[in-house]
C-alpha cells in the first residue's frame, strides 16, 4: 500500500497564489529597506551549535533544532554518557550543527568574520527562513521567514527613530493602518529590578513580566513568586501594571519611580528622546506607545526594545520586534560594537492582510492573456502573437493542446485570466485575432499586425 504523503507539523506548502501574496509583502519590505539605505546579505541555513547555543536564554535554547552528525554518530559516545540519558551531555556528542533560530546572532557572527571588509556603521537587511522547535498554532510555525534590518557600529538614538519610521513606512504601504509599535528599554527593566532589590533575578523578572498579555497580572505575579521574587518585591512592581496617560506622562511617572537608579534613569532619558522626536516628526499611520511590561525574553537586548502589534480587533501575536544590543558581537570576540535592529514577521503579517482583505484584488492574476488552441495552424499563429506580447512585458500563454473550447475557457476562469484571445480559421484568413474580456463578455477584433493597439487597451 502506498504511503500517504504528509509534511511535518508547523511547516507548510505554498500554492502559487500564496507565493504571489508573500512576494508582494517581501517586495514592499525590501523596497523600504533599500530606501532607508540598508544593504542585503545572506548567511547559511545552519550554523555551528556553539554559535547559537547560550544566546537566547534557556527557553530559546530548547527551541533550537539540532542536526545529527553524519555517519554513525553514536559510535563516538562513551557508555557512561549514553546510559545517563541526559540530553544536555549527550547532545554535544552527537550534534555539532543547528538550524538558525533567528537572523540576529548569525549576523553578529558575520560582522565579526567580515569586520575588515565592512564599512561602519553597517546597515544590513536579510530575508531568509528560520526554524524553531515550538508548538505550532495559529500564527506560530516551526519554519518561517524573518525580514530583518540592523545597524551596527553606531550608538546614536537616531537609528531607533529611523527604525520606528521604517516600520511605519512599510505598514502604511501595506495599508495595514493602526499597528501599535510598542517601545520599552532594557535599562528601565534593570532599574526596576534594582529599586525592588531583585538585580540578581533580572532575567527571571523580565521573562515573567513579558508574559503579561498572555497570562494576566495575577499570572505574572504567580510566576514571579515561582522564580524567586519576594512578596515585597512583587508589591513594588504592581504600579507598572496600571501606568496610564500619554507616552510622556508614563515616562514622567517612570522617571520618579526610578530616580534612585542611574541605569533606570538613563533608560527613561533615552525613551523620552525617541518619543519626543517621533512626536515632532509624526507618523503616517502607526501608533507609538510605551509598554513598560515589554521585555522580550532574550538575553542580548541592552537598550530600546520594540514590538509591533496588529491593529485592534485582529487576534494575532506580534508582527514585528527588535531592540538595541550594545555588545552582541562581543560574544564572538569583537568588543564595543553597538547595534540595533528590527524584524518583520512575514507569516503573521500575511495572515493579518488576508483577514482584513488588504491584498490587491488583482494580485492572483499571474496570467493576463490566454490564447485558445483551435489546431496546429491556429496555435502557431497564437504562439507568434504571444511571443510579441511577452516582449512587451505582457504575461501571456497559449493553451498547449486542442481541447474542447469549454475546457479551455474553464482553465482561463480558474487562472483568473482577464483576456482570452481567439484565433480560429476565420481569423487566420482575415489576419486578425478576437479578444474576449472575461469579466464583461465583450469581444473586440484586432489586426495581427496591430498588437500595439491591444496592448494599449490592457
Amino acid at each position: 500500500m502506498a504511503q500517504k504523503p504528509s509534511i511535518p507539523k508547523g511547516t507548510r506548502d505554498f500554492t502559487p497564489s500564496e507565493v504571489i501574496k508573500r512576494n508582494y509583502i517581501f517586495d514592499i519590505v525590501k523596497k523600504h529597506f533599500q530606501t532607508f539605505g540598508f544593504q542585503p546579505i545572506e548567511t547559511p541555513s545552519f550554523e555551528n551549535s556553539d554559535t547559537l547555543m547560550g544566546k537566547y536564554g534557556d527557553e530559546g535554547d530548547r527551541l533550537i533544532f539540532k542536526i545529527l552528525n553524519s555517519g554513525d554518530y553514536l559510535s563516538k559516545v562513551d557508555d557512561v554518557t549514553f546510559s545517563s540519558k541526559n540530553s544536555g551531555t549527550l547532545t554535544p556528542k552527537i550534534s555539532e550543527k543547528a538550524l538558525r533560530y533567528d537572523l540576529t546572532v548569525p549576523f553578529a557572527r558575520y560582522v565579526v568574520m567580515h569586520q575588515n571588509e565592512i564599512d561602519f556603521p553597517f546597515k544590513r537587511y536579510q530575508i531568509q527562513p528560520v526554524w524553531r522547535a515550538d508548538r505550532p498554532q495559529k500564527g506560530r510555525f516551526r519554519e518561517f521567514y524573518q525580514c530583518d534590518a540592523d545597524v551596527v557600529g553606531s550608538d546614536s538614538l537616531l537609528q531607533e527613530i529611523e527604525l520606528v519610521q521604517l516600520y511605519d513606512a512599510v505598514f502604511t504601504e501595506l495599508k495595514l493602518e493602526g499597528v501599535n509599535i510598542k517601545l520599552n528599554n532594557r535599562k528601565i527593566l534593570s532599574g526596576i529590578a534594582e529599586v525592588i532589590g531583585a538585580q540578581h533575578l533580572l532575567i527571571d523578572f523580565t521573562v515573567a513580566l513579558d508574559k503579561l498579555d498572555k497570562i494576566g497580572e495575577e499570572g505574572v505575579k504567580k510566576e514571579m513568586a515561582e522564580r524567586g521574587l519576594t512578596p515585597e518585591a512583587i508589591a513594588k512592581v504592581e504600579p507598572l501594571f496600571s501606568l496610564s496617560g500619554s507616552n510622556l506622562d508614563q515616562l514622567q511617572a517612570l522617571k520618579e519611580l526610578l530616580k534612585d537608579s542611574d541605569t533606570g534613569s538613563k533608560g527613561v532619558e533615552e525613551l523620552t528622546f525617541i518619543v519626543r522626536t517621533i512626536e515632532e516628526m509624526g507618523l503616517q499611520s502607526a501608533q507609538l506607545s510605551i509598554d513598560v511590561t515589554l521585555a522580550r525574553g532574550l538575553n542580548y537586548y541592552t537598550g530600546a526594545i520594540f514590538e509591533v502589534g496588529a491593529p485592534q480587533g485582529v487576534r494575532m501575536g506580534s508582527i514585528g520586534g527588535g531592540g538595541r544590543y550594545d555588545d552582541l558581537t562581543g560574544i564572538f570576540g569583537l568588543k564595543n560594537v553597538s547595534g540595533v535592529g528590527i524584524s518583520f514577521g512575514l507569516d503573521r503579517i500575511y495572515l493579518v492582510l488576508e483577514e482584513l482583505g488588504l491584498f490587491p484584488e488583482s494580485i492572483d492574476r499571474s496570467l493576463q492573456v490566454l490564447c485558445l488552441n483551435f489546431g496546429d495552424k491556429e496555435a502557431l499563429a497564437a504562439l507568434k502573437l504571444v511571443s510579441a506580447l511577452r516582449k512587451k512585458g505582457v504575461k501571456a500563454d497559449v493553451y498547449p493542446s486542442k481541447a474542447k473550447i469549454q475546457k479551455q475557457f474553464k482553465y482561463a476562469n480558474n487562472r483568473n485570466v482577464p483576456y482570452v484571445i481567439l484565433i480560429g480559421e476565420k481569423e487566420l484568413e482575415e489576419n486578425s485575432f478576437v479578444v474576449k474580456r472575461m469579466e464583461s463578455g465583450d469581444q473586440q477584433t484586432y489586426a495581427l499586425d496591430a498588437v500595439g493597439d491591444f496592448i494599449a487597451a490592457l
